[in-house]
């Protein structure tokens, strides 16, 4: 393996047990805010798999980018649905005292 390959790798390991670290952490209340705050943040993941799917160096590239679009897509997506499902629950009910 390369040095560079290997320098990614080990950055690769360090953020996923950092990550797991950090969300293991949070407290149950800020779980769901959280989580569909991060996800909309898959945005830059579209981004980034559209120029990759975009420029047409190689079928498993366009492939790869195809696969990353969709993923990312349902992420976002499914970011906006609990969030509009979380803010839900805190609106009034009509006819309900303040």
């Amino acid at each position: 393996m390369t040095e560079a390959l290997l320098a990614a790798l080990y950055i690769f390991v360090v953020a996923m047990f950092l990550g797991f670290a950090v969300i293991t952490k949070v407290p149950p209340l800020l779980h769901t805010p959280l989580m569909s705050g991060s996800n909309a943040i898959s945005g830059i993941t579209i981004i980034g798999a559209l120029i990759v799917a975009g420029r047409q160096e190689g079928w498993l590239q366009t492939v790869l980018g195809l696969i990353a679009i969709i993923l990312a897509m349902i992420n976002v997506v499914g970011g906006y649905l609990v969030t509009d499902r979380m803010l839900q629950m805190f609106k009034r009910k009509p006819g309900e005292k303040e």
